[in-house]
């Protein structure tokens, strides 16, 4: 954060913006597994957004469990692909855009992020990180950078009637339907 107008008050950063953004969308994830949320941008603007969930019409894992194989939960789509997948429907194009994630991708949300012409991927949780996934996005010349925002600063910062902390349900999970 940055100081504004010589009053003392903060200015969060562009890149802390989204950042937070993508953290509160993984809020919205439906798997009990992993929670995480992305956020395409260009030019300062947010084109999509995707957290980790089921396909539209199946069963949510916070419903119904996971569905695992092989150590992964296969009903779910990753939040990167969401994302990019909103832009497709709509016809946003991604090339040359950004995405704020809060994990590092994983090796099949890179290949799709480089053949959508991302061109840099910024993380907080360096979550398995591929190196074949490191390997292709530098030959593809998307850069990554590890960006770290503690929510709680900005949290505190607004005023009292501003509350940002949602209900939780007696297993842990955020309430959806508040």
């Amino acid at each position: 954060m940055r100081k504004q107008g010589g009053e003392g008050v903060e200015r969060i950063s562009w890149h802390e913006y989204f950042m937070a953004q993508a953290k509160l969308i993984s809020l919205r994830a439906t798997c009990t597994r992993l929670m995480v949320g992305a956020v395409i941008t260009r030019d300062r603007r947010v084109i999509a957004g995707g957290y980790n969930g089921s396909i539209a019409g199946d069963e949510h894992c916070i419903d119904v469990g996971c569905k695992v194989v092989d150590g992964h939960c296969i009903r779910t789509i990753h939040a990167e692909q969401n994302a990019l997948m909103q832009c497709a429907k709509f016809g946003v194009p991604t090339d040359g855009a950004e995405v704020y994630v809060t994990h590092f991708p994983c090796l099949h949300c890179t290949k799709l992020m480089i053949q959508a012409g991302i061109k840099h991927i910024y993380y907080e949780t360096p979550y398995h990180i591929d190196p074949y996934a490191q390997e292709l996005l530098e030959k593809a010349g998307v850069e990554t950078t590890r960006i770290r925002v503690d929510l709680e600063k900005y949290i505190s910062a607004l005023p009292k009637e501003v509350s940002l902390i949602p209900e939780k349900r007696d297993n842990g999970i955020f309430n959806r339907d508040a």
